[in-house]
């Protein structure tokens, strides 16, 4: 059974008289780096001048700085910048201020799995991966809720890793909904088996070939439409809200 834990398990005191950087101002870092903020903890925001994204943490408050500036100031440094552009920026801006005690985390396990990315020996490596997009994961925060997360310690040579994880997601809001221990391989694998087999590749490759499948037959485009996408969402709806047993139980006799 996966091991689960919520707010009453989990304390906040590790992040107190620390510094957190989040690297990047996208969707997920503005969620978490305002949710942070809001938890009381002291926040670093990284981002490149005169984007959307350096515009919009202004307008939230913060005074964004550089990768690197953020990196030397902090304490824990969490990396939300897009797994492809990850390594560039940590060789650059992120491993040259990585000391000993130091914290490195991370959303997604991909760079680490894969040794995109190879942190210094002495540096606590964690990773806090909520379920849901930045919005919803901010979202749920504002109404005294929470997205499930993901939390995982790939190295702990200072022995907090596991502690930090735990507390910033917290921090988040991970915790009110439960926060799910794991490793960086198993969230990586299934994340991409998810992805690739189910959601962004199996789903969409079978509307494809419905849809396909009816107009060669003869039958209306806008019709087939309909019938393989325009009503998935209805049926991912209740399978989301019901299960896939209680999805059956609603549809019509003939679905």
């Amino acid at each position: 059974m996966a091991k689960v834990y919520y707010d009453k398990d989990v304390s906040t005191n590790i992040l107190k008289n620390k510094t957190v950087a989040v690297i990047g101002y996208g969707a997920q870092g503005r969620a978490q780096a305002l949710n942070l903020r809001d938890s009381k903890v002291k926040v670093v925001v990284a981002e490149l001048k005169a984007t959307d994204n350096y515009k919009q943490a202004k307008k939230d408050g913060f005074e964004p700085v550089s990768a690197e500036e953020a990196a030397s100031k902090a304490d824990i440094i969490h990396i939300l910048t897009p797994d492809t552009v990850q390594p560039k920026v940590y060789e650059s801006s992120i491993r040259p201020h990585l000391k000993k005690g130091k914290a490195l985390g991370f959303s997604h396990g991909f760079n680490i799995h894969f040794h995109q990315i190879v942190p210094p020996p002495g540096v606590d490596v964690y990773m806090v991966a909520p379920k849901g997009p930045g919005t919803l994961v901010r979202e749920m925060y504002e109404k005294k809720g929470g997205v499930p997360a993901l939390v995982a310690v790939y190295r702990n040579p200072a022995k907090g890793a596991k502690k930090i994880a735990l507390a910033y997601a917290k921090a988040i809001g991970g915790c009110r909904a439960g926060v799910i221990e794991t490793t960086f391989k198993e969230e990586t694998e299934t994340d991409l088996f998810g992805e690739q087999v189910v959601l962004c590749g199996g789903v969409t490759k079978l509307i494809q070939s419905g849809f396909e499948t009816l107009t060669e037959a003869g039958y209306q485009p806008e019709i087939a439409y309909f019938e393989c996408l325009h009503e998935l969402k209805l049926i991912t709806d209740l399978i989301y809200a019901k299960g896939i047993s209680g999805m059956r139980n609603v549809v019509s006799d003939t679905a």
